[in-house]
């Protein structure tokens, strides 16, 4: 390091420590504030809680497992708000893993639902239904005017897994790429294309499978105080990058071009990636690489996936979907969680050329495109313009990043903010200049306070490190304060 960069870095971790230090003495006895909320739920029916826990460790798979110390037992949703069995009220800022996109129980989603299953619960897509019909032409207004056409599955793992087998039908090659780092499901395929170590089984997957080095500027190799497209940057790497252009980025898509030149065919099926990685920890792409990413993949006859699972239906803010911030234009989108705001249901969309290679032999989805499902996907398209939830997602997603990067700041703890729009994410660290993880129990004993304070979220990254922040898009500048208020109050504890 150079010495005006000591210079620059000791002068702020000094600046820091006293932001720190006047900060705890101004906030030590502040009690965090609940917002009010007029919504009472219904007195609690059903399994105590005891038996819950006896039916849940010998008739449920241990693979499915529960968050916190005391699990939480929901019992009713409203809105950005969660009721436990004793009536117990959170702010949920995990949105049930990103999912609820419009609020729990949202009357207009309801309404439509209730409609429909009053009309008819199920048919398959062999016949003919209006609400399957009404959804994809409301969806691929949406996106750009060839990726037209679409395919209905249910779950985001399923919508990926189908994607990468158009590409591979497409293209007549099989190798794809992936992201160090990335999730995109556990079904098969996606198995391969899924690069976190703790995700990863000791059996054979991933035949074709390939991933670069995950563009990531706070914990990568490489990466700068102005590489990411928003106001969260990272604090302690000097950028010095002229206007229009990101070193970093070009320095990741070399490694991307290196990889394809030693490991892979000259002909390449695709490459499949998130704007901003959600299970891996928020990590937010530097701005450039997807765009010059795309051109290498396609250059190699490749076509481009987006992963929009997490990223699509408006949360980004700026954009109602992820590729559109990162500048690009995929060849297929894959779509699911928020579509529906929780019924099972995804979709991949893409243009009629790589659509018709599916046509070669059968496939069939005995729920894709069920009644109830696009019915509820209708509604969640109306809430979010009706309710301008696109544009809630920057106005209160800047206002809740500039309160995370007032924290970051006040406690030495917090690592990195990053994000965009009400997609974001705080990384934990016990040592800000090595950016050494947290130890586990430590993360777990801080997030098990923030649950208890009366806040979910939700935990990411490769070392469960990652606090991931992706609530309900209906939440307000008063639930950001005192989630704030909550997150001060157990990094004091801490």
């Amino acid at each position: 390091m150079l010495a005006w960069q000591t210079t620059l870095s000791l002068s702020r971790r000094l600046a820091a420590t006293v932001r720190r230090t006047s900060a705890r003495l101004l906030s030590a006895d502040v009690e965090p504030r609940m917002p009010p909320c007029d919504f009472e739920p219904l007195p609690f029916e059903g399994m105590p809680r005891d038996k819950v826990k006896a039916v849940r460790s010998t008739n449920l798979s241990p693979a499915v497992f529960s968050y916190y110390k005391e699990p939480l037992y929901a019992y009713q949703g409203h809105k950005q708000w969660l009721f436990d069995s004793e009536g117990k009220r959170y702010l949920d800022l995990f949105a049930g893993i990103v999912t609820v996109g419009v609020g729990h129980c949202h009357p207009k989603v309801v309404q439509a639902t209730k409609r429909q299953i009053d009309k008819l619960w199920h048919t398959t897509n062999i016949y003919w239904h209006s609400t399957l019909h009404e959804y994809a032409e409301r969806l691929v207004a949406l996106l750009p005017e060839d990726l037209n056409v679409v395919y209905m599955c249910n779950s985001g793992s399923e919508a990926n897994d189908l994607a990468m087998l158009m590409a591979r039908l497409h293209t007549g090659a099989f190798d794809i790429i992936s992201l160090r780092n990335a999730y995109h499901g556990m079904s098969p395929y996606t198995m391969g294309v899924t690069a976190l170590g703790n995700w990863t089984h000791q059996l054979p997957n991933g035949f074709g499978c390939h991933q670069t080095v995950n563009p990531d500027v706070y914990r990568g190799p490489w990466g700068g105080s102005k590489c990411r497209e928003s106001i969260c940057q990272v604090a302690d790497r000097i950028c010095s990058c002229s206007p229009g252009e990101c070193v970093a980025s070009d320095k990741y898509v070399e490694q991307l071009d290196d990889m394809m030149k030693h490991s892979m065919p000259k002909k390449i099926a695709g490459f499949m990636a998130e704007y901003i990685q959600g299970v891996g920890g928020t990590v937010h792409l530097p701005k450039g690489f997807l765009p010059d990413a795309y051109e290498l993949v396609r250059q190699r006859g490749g076509v481009c996936i987006a992963d929009e699972v997490q990223t699509g239906f408006g949360r980004v803010g700026t954009h109602f979907w992820g590729f559109q911030q990162a500048g690009v234009k995929p060849d297929i989108v894959v779509l699911a969680k928020s579509i529906a705001n929780g019924f099972p249901m995804g979709a991949v969309v893409t243009n009629a050329t790589i659509a018709k290679s599916l046509t070669g032999a059968l496939h069939f989805n005995t729920y894709g495109g069920n009644p109830i499902g696009c019915a509820a996907a209708i509604a969640v398209l109306d809430v979010i313009e009706e309710e301008k939830l696109q544009e809630r997602c920057r106005t209160v997603g800047d206002y809740f990043m500039r309160k995370l990067l007032e924290l970051r700041d006040e406690y030495a703890v917090i690592g990195d903010v990053r994000g965009t729009g009400l997609m974001l994410g705080m990384e934990m660290v016990d040592d800000q200049e090595t950016r050494k993880p947290m130890a586990p129990q430590r993360v777990n004993a801080l997030w098990d306070d923030t649950k208890d304070l009366g806040i979910l979220v939700g935990k990411g990254g490769l070392y469960g490190s990652t606090f991931r922040i992706k609530p309900p898009m209906c939440i307000t500048e008063e639930d950001v304060d005192f989630a704030i208020a909550v997150f001060r109050k157990a990094l004091n504890r801490l």
